[in-house]
């Protein structure tokens, strides 16, 4: 792919259409306006297409939360929970994990999207529901987009947010290689009659010998039911009360009572990740480039991940000052952390199956998680806390995730609200000249770092360590561009 930056087309009205307004779509043009680009998004759907299903968000998409001013707003809607038994629902203890927000918090996900798409609307997005994309045309220019209802739109960019079955993906021609669905889950919230004390002692047993049933308590007799169906069907058809008592009595005997479910659906165990991630001026992000199970619960949580690493590197080229590469660092940096989403999902499932070999595999592990340092390994992985970009040689802490730590007499993550990078110097000495348009600098002395500099990109992470101006300009033309005269 020719790395230079593209032309700029003067006649699009938009400099950036995102398909799909999800949590990925939303929190994506929620980043690109933070930089003032010029954002439509469109949404096929006029009222929440999904289920009402509790969402967890991890730990990793609350610090990004926390970063951008949303984290009380979720909180105000959600409930915590402990970071406890996040792989394969294998009990075990909440490690000691490096974050000022190290919990889950469970929450509807139409609130999750709502939220974000109303933060994406007050900072000036535009958006549309009940508008689909159906045809695409790209030049050096621009991107034509034609609607479901005949009208055509200009853009200088195209991004895919638009889930599993992606019309964006599809007409870009991108290869979706992977594993169909061989399996299915049915999966609900409802209330069940049973005595919490039996229903406790029956997961307990089950744990033992895996049914990949779960039995989740939510307070007032409500559960969060999750069981394995008899085979794969049409998932364009929900499942009903009675699909679950039926499954729930062949599993493991009873139906629990289970009866006025609030919600109901049915999830598969495909496994798919896109060749590309961008194609010219068309991009993909969240669902439309990688599906799995959802076990763990990280799906969302890779979604918004995606949006916080592309959104400002999109902003950059809509603003002219992005270094050649910046935008294919996107796909360089993010297809590798689904790949490995993937691959725990595959390993979940496999540790979830009832049969012989995977019982034992399920026991073997359930005795190494007793290790603190495995438990917190597999956790952190789930909760994407101890990923590290390749930035190239240079300390440990290069390319990963800064902590809210103390700085400047109040918290760090307050500092990257703007979504600007920011120099963090201890030394008094160290400037950032003619970048001072795009990255922020903070002197403090008593700031809790273990380096006297440090750059953090947008996203939080780790661009650069050290006291050294030169080595510290040559980081700076390197995320942010050429410096300003």
């Amino acid at each position: 792919m020719n790395a230079s930056p593209f032309p700029t087309d003067t006649t699009a009205a938009y400099d950036v259409i995102i398909a799909g307004c999800g949590p990925t779509g939303a929190m994506l043009a929620a980043e690109l306006r933070l930089h003032r680009a010029r954002v439509l998004v469109l949404e096929q759907e006029t009222e929440p297409a999904s289920p009402v299903r509790i969402v967890s968000l991890h730990v990793r998409t609350l610090e990004l939360m926390a970063m951008r001013g949303l984290l009380e707003r979720l909180l105000a809607h959600g409930r915590q929970r402990p970071a406890a038994g996040l792989f394969a629902a294998i009990p075990a203890p909440a490690p000691d994990l490096d974050s000022a927000h190290a919990y889950l918090l469970g929450l509807p996900q139409p609130v999750v999207v709502d939220l974000l798409e109303a933060h994406a609307a007050d900072l000036g997005a535009e958006v549309r529901h009940g508008a689909a994309v159906t045809g695409l045309e790209q030049d050096e220019a621009g991107v034509s987009v034609a609607l479901d209802s005949g009208e055509r739109l200009r853009s200088r960019y195209l991004v895919g947010c638009d889930g599993a079955r992606s019309t964006v993906r599809r007409l870009l021609g991108v290869a979706f290689p992977g594993e169909p669905a061989r399996t299915e889950t049915l999966m609900g919230e409802m209330r069940l009659d049973a005595a919490p004390e039996a229903i406790a002692a029956a997961m307990a047993a089950l744990r033992q010998t895996p049914h990949g049933v779960r039995l989740r308590p939510f307070g007032e007799g409500v559960y969060s039911v999750v069981v394995p169906a008899a085979g794969v069907s049409d998932r364009a058809a929900p499942p009903t009360i009675e699909d679950f008592r039926e499954r729930l009595r062949a599993v493991t005997g009873t139906d629990f009572g289970a009866h006025s479910a609030r919600w109901m659906s049915r999830f598969g165990d495909a496994t798919r990740l896109a060749e590309q991630y961008r194609i010219g001026r068309v991009l993909l992000a969240g669902d439309a480039a990688h599906v799995h199970p959802p076990l763990g619960g990280q799906g969302l949580n890779l979604g918004v991940q995606d949006a916080c690493n592309l959104g400002w590197k999109l902003a950059a080229q809509v603003r002219g000052w992005a270094p050649a590469a910046l935008l294919d660092t996107y796909a360089a940096e993010r297809r590798p952390v689904a790949a490995d989403v993937l691959d725990n999902t595959r390993a979940q499932a496999a540790l979830s199956a009832d049969e012989a070999g995977a019982r034992a595999m399920r026991r073997l592990l359930t005795e190494l998680i007793g290790f603190d340092a495995v438990n917190r390994h597999l956790t952190a992985k789930i909760a994407a806390i101890d990923l590290r970009y390749d930035f190239g040689e240079g300390p440990d802490l290069l390319g990963r995730r800064l902590g809210d730590l103390d700085v400047g007499g109040g918290r760090l993550y307050d500092l990257l609200r703007r979504g600007r990078g920011l120099l963090l110097d201890r030394t008094g000495k160290l400037g950032t000249g003619g970048w001072a348009d795009r990255v922020d600098h903070v002197a403090d002395p008593d700031a809790a770092l273990a380096a006297p500099g440090v750059l953090l990109r947008p996203d939080g992470h780790v661009a650069w360590i050290g006291d050294d101006q030169a080595a510290l300009d040559e980081r700076l033309a390197r995320w942010f561009g050429a410096p300003a005269r």
